[in-house]
């Protein structure tokens, strides 16, 4: 008697047969255990058949197993995969050893293999051993598909227990690469703004593992902490990365800092990010050019930093004149220079103290022209020369002679920096 064949789907069904991961059913005497065992027999026989296919079709359908992962390595991989679904079909009850998978998983994820792609191939082993089921069953005996049924739940149950076993191993995996790399990051910038960049690498190299652009110029964002080792500039390499900005941040107890690599046009955005990230006081360093002054630009913004009043959402772009650094370099000796050049006039009242600073300030902005300053100032020429001869009387400088003028000069740098302020000086920059 012959029967006519029936179309087999080459793939299980989409969806999983009744009783899957549970035990597999017994027909009587055994049988259904019986045609499992011969099933799993015959697709033993067919494995290495089995494992050129899987292995051809991912290479051919999946960019990752052409460059990313050796050859020989994904035929170990396939090969166990399909073994350990033989073993299942044979034993379904009896214990499953997902090393296999659990290490496939964390070498994928060494790898930086998208999970997506590493579990398609697990499917398409699956799929391979199904369709060899099919085609042998109906050839055996087609009008008994108990062993078939029986086989489909079997499957359906190891594909859940490996898709799992390997999604585990990958995440886990990829959490301690995660966190090892961030370490690693937060480690090379520190490196930087050490200056110690150690026997194996220079500052160059460091950028290029930090993905900084090593010929734009560069600046330092220095953000005090909202509180313990919480930045004030929350998700600020995210941001700056959104609008094509290259950074490298690391955060301490208190301050977070970060490395801001630069390209033509870039400065004025990264400062409109700041402004409106910053939760609390933020200083930015001049523009450099050389990664290893990546230290003095560290002080620079923390002086920035430094020039904003306690308690406030601001950010301070540090001068780049030369004689801002030059008195930044020493906070306490900058302090003694404005009280020493200034004392008299930050003893004044408030009012009359922020008066006669700001017209000074407007003088020197303005080539020493009081008219221009008295524009900007919105006031008479006369006034601005009036207030500039009190100066002149309280200090004893005058603006008439150029070592005073460069003392002068000092002092009100040395209040820009930060001296000062608790006398109620404000940044101008």
């Amino acid at each position: 008697m012959t029967h006519s064949k029936t179309p087999t789907p080459a793939t299980p069904p989409a969806d999983p047969p009744p009783g899957r991961g549970g035990p597999v059913p017994s027909g009587p005497g055994g049988e259904v255990p019986g045609a499992l065992a011969a099933l799993a027999d015959w697709a033993e026989s067919q494995l290495p058949r089995l494992t050129e296919q899987v292995v051809a079709t991912s290479v051919r359908e999946m960019e990752l197993y052409r460059s990313g992962v050796p050859r020989e390595e994904l035929r170990r991989s396939v090969e166990h995969n399909l073994r350990y679904i033989v073993e299942g079909l044979r034993d379904p009850d009896g214990p499953h050893d997902l090393t296999a998978p659990r290490e496939t998983g964390r070498r994928r994820a060494h790898q930086d293999a998208p999970l997506p792609e590493v579990l398609r191939v697990y499917r398409l082993g699956f799929a391979a051993v199904w369709e060899v089921l099919t085609r042998t069953r109906e050839a055996a005996d087609p009008a008994d598909p108990a062993g078939l049924v029986a086989a489909a739940t079997v499957l359906w149950q190891l594909a859940d227990e490996h898709a799992i076993a390997v999604t585990e191993a990958y995440r886990a995996t990829t959490a301690e690469l995660l966190v090892e790399r961030r370490q690693r990051r937060a480690a090379l910038v520190e490196a930087l703004f050490t200056g110690q960049a150690g026997l194996a690498a220079g500052p160059w190299e460091i950028a290029e593992l930090l993905g900084l652009h090593a010929d734009a110029d560069f600046a330092v964002v220095a953000a005090e902490n909202t509180a313990l080792a919480e930045g004030g500039l929350p998700r600020i390499e995210q941001r700056l990365a959104h609008r094509g900005i290259i950074s490298a941040w690391r955060l301490t107890p208190t301050l977070q800092t970060g490395v801001v690599s630069l390209r033509p046009g870039q400065r004025a955005e990264l400062l409109a990010i700041l402004r409106e990230s910053a939760t609390t006081r933020t200083g930015v360093s001049p523009p450099y050019h050389s990664l290893r002054d990546t230290p003095r630009a560290l002080h620079l913004a923390a002086a920035a930093l430094a020039g904003l009043p306690v308690g406030g959402a601001a950010v301070h772009v540090f001068s780049d004149s030369p004689l801002a650094a030059l008195v930044a370099r020493d906070q306490e000796e900058s302090e003694r220079v404005a009280h020493h050049v200034l004392g008299a006039v930050l003893d004044l009242p408030a009012e009359d103290r922020t008066t006669l600073l700001e017209t000074l300030q407007a003088w020197y902005d303005h080539q020493g022209s009081a008219e221009h300053a008295a524009e900007r100032l919105f006031c008479h020429a006369n006034t601005v020369r009036y207030r500039l001869r009190r100066i002149h009387e309280l200090t004893g400088r005058s603006l008439a002679r150029p070592y005073d003028v460069a003392e002068l000069a000092a002092a009100l740098r040395a209040l820009d920096v930060g001296a000062g302020r608790a006398r109620g000086g404000k940044p101008r920059h």
